[in-house]
């Protein structure tokens, strides 16, 4: 296990791995005021607004319910209520978003990479790119952001850092992917890459993958994951406690994915211990 750490943090730190961030990272945190899954969240915004029994734990139908009874507007209140504080970021997050990547992928509503990146990096050396609405922002796929928040006409061309947030964000504009009509759109063109920038197209190529914090255990999240992955290496890993399922163990295997078979609790210290001797050496 040591031999392969080791070798997942010497690529990192070359460039040659894309961080996957799931809603699991947030574990990590020693405060996080936010919700940390699908279920969770679904929960808060039901104890807020009154929908049937059966969708007061599932996100999308519960959210798609919410926008056609009570307007869309409701569900981005809902949503910058449940993530308006932003947690303080781990040690892994601060590791990961000072290492040699340059494209991050993170998978949850959350500010707390975003933080990361503030803490570590210089100003202006990152932006962030979020997956939008059509909705509310019809025909265009993505917002580009810079690290203090502004809206940008485009990417800019210096611009050699991404984070990259595929269902949206909290900060700093309220962009969600979060209902079923939300998702058909995106899921009706991501097959031909519409909805993934060409930036992230571009960085992905050859490049591997390090899921962290993130379960395959519904097709939403097998999809994006494919579709975000496409034509990169052949080698990925991704760090997962827990016997896979049935689905899980399948997507696994048609991607190239190496289970590590570690606590995300267990497997960070591992990391970062790996990265410092990397750095030490550079």
């Amino acid at each position: 296990m040591r031999s392969l750490v080791d070798a997942i943090a010497r690529r990192l730190e070359a460039g040659a791995v894309i961080p996957y961030l799931g809603p699991d990272m947030l574990a990590l945190c020693s405060d996080a005021p936010v919700p940390g899954n699908p279920v969770a969240l679904a929960e808060i915004m039901t104890s807020k607004v009154s929908v049937p029994h059966k969708l007061r734990k599932r996100l999308t139908p519960a959210a798609q319910f919410i926008e056609n009874f009570k307007h869309r507007k409701t569900v981005v209140h809902l949503m910058n209520g449940a993530f308006a504080t932003t947690p303080l970021p781990s040690a892994l997050h601060l590791t990961l978003a000072g290492s040699g990547a340059g494209l991050w992928v993170d998978t949850w509503y959350d500010d707390t990479f975003a933080a990361a990146l503030s803490q570590t990096r210089e100003p202006g050396s990152w932006v962030q790119v979020q997956g939008l609405s059509q909705s509310e922002h019809f025909g265009h796929w993505t917002g580009v952001y810079s690290d203090a928040g502004a809206l940008l006409a485009e990417m800019p061309i210096a611009a050699k850092r991404i984070l990259y947030k595929p269902i949206g964000s909290h900060g700093p504009a309220g962009n969600y992917l979060v209902s079923d009509s939300d998702y058909v759109e995106v899921l009706t063109e991501i097959d031909i890459q519409t909805p993934i920038p060409a930036a992230v197209q571009a960085w992905r190529t050859e490049r591997h993958f390090l899921f962290l914090g993130c379960r395959f255990d519904d097709q939403l999240t097998r999809c994006f994951a494919r579709q975000i992955m496409k034509r990169s290496s052949e080698q990925h890993w991704a760090v997962l406690p827990t016997e896979p399922t049935r689905m899980e163990a399948r997507f696994l295997q048609e991607q190239n994915i190496q289970r590590i078979d570690l606590s995300l609790a267990t497997f960070a210290p591992l990391l970062m211990h790996a990265m410092q001797s990397e750095t030490a050496l550079t």
